[in-house]
């Protein structure tokens, strides 16, 4: 067979042709794969290659008070960051900054030495040391604003506020409640960088898709939680107690106008503090409630018709024997009406009227009053209180849940309760925000008035309340509770405390209580104070009565509600507000020290944005109350006056003519 030349090469053409068109098909191919099935996948890898993202925290929404007065704010603060592998003399920048960072070169060297092209040096710095460190022109440091939760009242409302971390997430009270709505979406710092991983320049940085979070507005009134406040603190302090709390509520809608524990702290330092003093007892916390509870037992007794308010009761001159147990009244008495044995407070009384309701109904009633569960307040933390099942009652226990012996129950819960007795027989669900509200002004969330049940007829509540009334008259156990010109409608309350170590009542520790609503005849506010292990005196009359007082006249004056009865003291309505009254008149400039107690000059204020008011804060370690907006026209104390460590400490703004 003679070989062909010329048609073996065709075919070795044709073969080579195939390979080629088989090599540009899979090209192709592959070409198609890559840019359009996995375009989306490689445009992100390829991004983090030559974009650096560095989080940012997201700015908080603020937090108002009802008349729209700021609690809390968020305020925007330099942060100091290196890029260490644009650092060219590293022994020499280390030498000039780490004195400025409070460190050694040694320690600011070390963190470096590192392969990561990003590092944070110190967050959230003053103003004063960011230009410092600016001044220095080093290359390779830069600076991003960040923002920073700041508190302008200090310590009002503190518990109730909480307070956030430096993530920063909410850590406590509404801060921690709300945190998904007030909390906003993160920043991110993005630089980019060339093929060799290098940033191509710090001032090439920018920030994007950060944005605020919702503000959120309390139904906290800051006037009436600084009367509340000040006036806790004063019945603690003179009692010598452990410590208190005071709530003060709208009985008809469950608004939460004060809520206040003592000690307080400062939100702006709070890690200062031991988490004893964090922690809101008036929610987290409860106690035996004593003879308030007598309120509840007689309001289902009447309900149920088992007794009428002119019926009398042999009260055993002082002791009774019932269960194997003797129950003793502090005045030996005999035969008192239902309304003598509210304003007495007689045990023994309200033994017999418990046996006389029985055990399956007033573990009915006290349910229904709130007791044994959480009453749903919008705050973390709540206690539900310890209610034993009707089922688990032995002895003498029916006699002693009477009066408030063997249950335990919150400040929120007992707050709850009489409020039900104050607007006519209705438990309404305590709440301390109004409303939330976006960055375009928007009204996301609007909280309302919420009914839980109908406990007790309107005819019942009245009832009660004029033998209320009756414990704040003469010969009653909380006349301190007497408020000049209104009717008072309270109880006073005295508990022993259960020993953590023995686990049997104390025979010196006591939470003495008063609480009550004001007016009676057309209650403004549900007011509770209970006093933990006073000094001076066991009784809630005594020490916890006249800071119930003084908390209501003051309340009733700054809203305006005319007296109802003839004024039988001398005292004067006087309107208590958050801002205390101007110091002396001497205007001196900033650094010039008036005589006075030690402590920090106050500065100069006079004229200065808010922002440029907390530069001077933060530079000089001093807690300031900012309140309005615009520009500094009043302060106290004066300029170059020293502040001490109990001053009231405020600027006031006004709009820029």
């Amino acid at each position: 067979m003679k070989f062909d030349r010329g048609k073996w090469v065709l075919i070795r053409i044709r073969f080579v042709g195939w390979c080629l068109t088989l090599l540009f098909v899979a090209v192709c191919c592959r070409d198609i794969y890559l840019q359009v099935i996995e375009r989306a996948q490689l445009a992100r890898i390829a991004e983090r290659q030559y974009k650096r993202v560095v989080q940012l925290t997201p700015a908080r929404g603020t937090i108002y008070d009802c008349n729209h007065s700021a609690l809390a704010v968020s305020i925007d603060m330099d942060s100091c960051y290196a890029e260490p592998q644009n650092i060219e003399d590293l022994p020499g920048t280390c030498a000039k900054l780490a004195p400025l960072l409070g460190m050694s070169a040694g320690e600011l060297a070390k963190k470096l030495e590192t392969n990561r092209h990003f590092v944070w040096l110190q967050r959230r710095i003053t103003p004063d040391l960011a230009k410092r460190i600016n001044d220095l022109g080093l290359e390779g440091i830069g600076f991003v604003k960040e923002t920073k939760r700041f508190y302008p009242n200090s310590e009002l409302a503190a518990h109730v506020i909480g307070f956030t971390g430096l993530d920063p997430e909410g850590l406590n009270g509404i801060e921690l409640k709300y945190d998904s709505s007030i909390l906003g979406s993160n920043g991110y710092l993005v630089t980019e960088r060339d093929a060799l991983g290098r940033n191509i320049g710090i001032k090439g940085a920018f920030i994007q898709n950060a944005s605020k979070g919702q503000d959120v507005t309390l139904t906290l009134d800051k006037n009436i939680q600084y009367i509340v406040e000040k006036e806790l603190a004063k019945a603690v302090v003179s009692s010598r107690a452990k410590g208190g709390i005071a709530i003060v509520m709208e009985p008809q809608t469950g608004r939460v106008l004060a809520l206040a524990n003592y000690p307080n702290f400062n939100l702006n330092s709070f890690a200062e503090y031991p988490q004893s003093t964090l922690r809101d007892r008036a929610i987290a916390d409860t106690f035996e409630p004593g003879s308030t509870f007598k309120i509840f037992l007689i309001s289902g007794a009447l309900e149920e018709k088992v007794i009428r308010p002119t019926d009398s009761f042999y009260c055993e001159n002082g002791s009774y024997e019932i269960g194997g147990r003797t129950i003793h009244d502090t005045h030996h008495y005999g035969n008192l009406s239902v309304g003598e044995i509210l304003k007495y407070s007689s045990n023994i009384g309200a033994a017999k009227i418990g046996a006389r309701l029985g055990q399956e109904r007033l573990s009915r009633y006290l349910k229904n009053f709130g007791f044994g569960e959480r009453t749903g307040i919008d705050l973390p933390g709540e206690a539900s209180g310890y209610l034993r099942d009707k089922s688990q009652w032995y002895g003498v226990d029916l006699a002693t849940i009477s009066f408030g012996q063997g249950v335990t129950a919150s400040a929120i819960q007992l707050t709850a309760a009489v409020s039900a007795v104050a607007n006519g027989g209705t438990l309404m669900k305590p709440y301390v925000v109004d409303q939330i509200v976006n960055q375009d002004g928007v009204v996301t969330h609007q909280f309302a008035p919420q009914p839980v049940r109908r406990v007790i007829s309107p005819e019942t509540a009245r009832t009660v309340t004029r033998m209320m009334e009756g414990v704040t008259t003469e010969g009653g156990t909380g006349t301190n509770a007497d408020v000049a010109g209104y009717l008072v409608a309270g109880k006073t309350g005295t508990a022993q405390k259960v020993d953590p170590i023995t686990h049997t009542y104390s025979l010196d520790k006591r939470t003495a209580s008063f609480i009550g609503f004001v007016p009676a005849n057309n209650p403004r506010f549900t007011i509770a104070v209970i006093i933990d292990e006073p000094k001076t005196s066991p009784y809630g009359g005594v020490v916890a009565a006249p800071a119930f007082s003084a908390i209501a006249l003051q309340s009733l004056c700054y809203y305006k509600v005319m007296p109802d009865q003839p004024v039988r003291r001398k005292d004067q309505c006087v309107v208590v507000k958050a801002e205390p009254p101007a110091a002396t008149e001497a205007q001196t400039a900033e650094g010039t020290v008036i005589e006075g107690d030690g402590g920090a000059a106050m500065p100069n204020f006079s004229g200065m944005s808010m922002r440029e008011v907390l530069r001077v804060m933060e530079r000089r370690g001093i807690n300031v109350k900012l309140i309005g907006s615009g520009r500094a026209q009043e302060q106290n104390p004066k300029p170059g006056q020293r502040i001490g460590p109990s001053d009231q400490v405020w600027v006031r703004f006004v709009p820029a003519a």
